[in-house]
């Protein structure tokens, strides 16, 4: 059967699909668009061509363009915080859970889609509703790893979130940096340094001994 067929006046279109299939097929052609044109470049008209669908069609599942980048938006943070997830449950070695935490955000970078664009350049730091998914997507992250923190080192709660925080924001910056270079570094080569520098922050906090640690 044909991925597509032409209406009568000869327009190709995209053939029917199920409508959770169909929201994930529009997510997928907006996140073309707006990777290559930036938030404020982009439009309803550019993701419709893009997805071989009409307007209408289009509007059916996002009421306007800023409802799609939030869609898109939350789709890519949702996946790297499950990506970063995974990474601090790869082992119970602190030193091994900073190599893979930074790790992921080193191949979320390098994804071929280009995903990054969303969260670092899109263009839309000042808008309100993206700085919110931005801002529960880093204390979420700063929560998971201030957990570790905590029950490795007994360190209260509020402070080992601060340290949460700044390993998130070092590895942001990091990897930022790194996806602007015109010549980058090997990606497991900047990846391995990043790691470096924030395990030799963190390792200064010991692991609190196992026979005081329920005693606190």
């Amino acid at each position: 059967m044909s991925e597509s067929m032409r209406d009568p006046a000869g327009v190709v279109r995209a053939k029917r699909l199920p409508r959770e299939q169909r929201r994930t097929q529009l997510l997928d052609c907006s996140l073309q668009v707006f990777v290559a044109k930036g938030y404020h470049g982009a439009s309803m008209d550019d993701i419709a061509e893009i997805a071989q669908v009409s307007k209408p069609v289009l509007y059916q599942h996002f009421p306007g363009k800023h409802e799609l980048f939030l869609g898109l938006l939350d789709t890519h943070l949702a996946q790297l915080e499950y990506e970063l997830t995974q990474a601090l449950a790869t082992s119970a070695d602190n030193k091994e859970r900073v190599q893979a935490t930074m790790a992921t955000f080193y191949e979320f970078i390098a994804r071929k889609d280009e995903a990054y664009r969303l969260v670092f350049s899109s263009g839309m730091d000042n808008d309100e509703e993206v700085e919110d998914r931005l801002e529960r997507f880093h204390d979420a992250m700063a929560g998971a790893i201030a957990e570790v923190i905590a029950d490795d080192t007994g360190q209260p709660m509020a402070e080992a979130t601060m340290l949460g925080h700044g390993l998130i924001g070092m590895a942001l910056s990091a990897a930022r940096h790194w996806s602007r270079l015109s010549e980058r570094p090997d990606q497991e080569v900047s990846s391995q340094l990043t790691a470096r520098l924030a395990w030799r922050g963190i390792s200064g906090f010991p692991k609190e001994p196992e026979s005081t640690a329920g005693a606190q």
